[in-house]
């Protein structure tokens, strides 16, 4: 299956791992990205995905550097709440996203995986989750700017594919990202279990993001779907027996969890993706094991 394919947002801390793995796979890799990477791993455009007409010149061809792209990866955002006012967040967001949509379909590009995010199960839970793990049962409930607008780019791309049923929109809720380097803070976290409740503890390996990025890819399907994306322990030495009577007593546990396993249901993306998380911060600090 590998042919070219365009990542926006490739100059980013996902978006590195995943320019990196698609590579070492047989993908043709691209960079679309506002910002110019610090270390270059393949073909670099600057582009402005609020523009619309950039964004399909940069699907389409670029000159000397591609003629065709088979499948798009749309990881470019601002990356989080709070970061800009709310209206500049949305803003820019759901027009960029729109923009990759309409542009891929534009394009014959019918192969297309995005970043939406866990902050649509209801982070951050200041309203407990309606049960643990977390999955993708439940209706979506953003608490946040930045949330609404990744909700409304998961209708977006059902209806697209809606309009176009051979077109196939995998929707990747990811976890919150996480480098090696990131792994040393996260011992500092067991003295409090709220410090990190907001997301049910969980993160998301960049390594383990970029293994699911490519197997949605890889995907054979059409139609618009979604999958929890995270590591399959949590960021705690804790026991989650202990984290949830500490935060969220009461709240239905569906199944039975190991102590350290995710409370961030992986289940749909291993059963349907073949989704494999190997990573964990524990083989890099020494903390235990999940």
């Amino acid at each position: 299956m590998p042919g070219r394919v365009v990542v926006t947002g490739g100059s980013g801390k996902l978006g590195r791992a995943v320019i990196g793995d698609l590579a070492a796979h047989g993908w043709q890799v691209v960079n679309l990205d506002a910002v110019a990477p610090v270390e270059p791993a393949c073909p670099f455009v600057k582009v402005d995905l609020t523009d619309f007409g950039q964004v399909v010149g940069a699907l389409t061809a670029v000159d000397d550097r591609y003629a065709r792209v088979d499948a798009v990866v749309h990881l470019a955002a601002i990356p989080a709440p709070g970061l800009r006012p709310n209206a500049a967040t949305f803003a820019n967001n759901v027009p960029a996203t729109y923009n990759v949509f309409a542009a891929a379909r534009l394009a014959g590009i019918r192969n297309v995986v995005w970043a939406s995010s866990e902050t649509v199960l209801g982070l951050p839970f200041d309203t407990p989750p309606p049960y643990v793990p977390a999955d993708e049962e439940y209706p979506p409930c953003p608490e946040s700017t930045y949330s609404l607008g990744k909700h409304l780019e998961e209708q977006m791309a059902a209806q697209f594919c809606r309009w176009d049923p051979e077109l196939k929109m995998i929707g990747l809720r990811f976890s919150n990202v996480m480098d090696v380097a990131d792994y040393a803070e996260f011992p500092s976290y067991d003295a409090d279990p709220t410090l990190r409740s907001w997301n049910l503890w969980g993160y998301i390996d960049a390594r383990d993001g970029a293994q699911a990025v490519r197997r949605a890819l890889d995907h054979r399907g059409t139609g618009a779907e979604v999958f929890v994306i995270a590591s399959p322990d949590t960021v705690m030495s804790r026991p989650n027996d202990e984290l949830l009577e500490a935060v969220y007593p009461g709240v239905p546990l569906r199944r039975e969890v190991g102590p350290h396993e995710t409370l961030l249901s992986i289940d749909k993306a291993r059963r349907v993706l073949g989704y494999a998380p190997v990573h964990s911060w524990r083989d890099e600090v020494g903390a235990g094991t999940a």
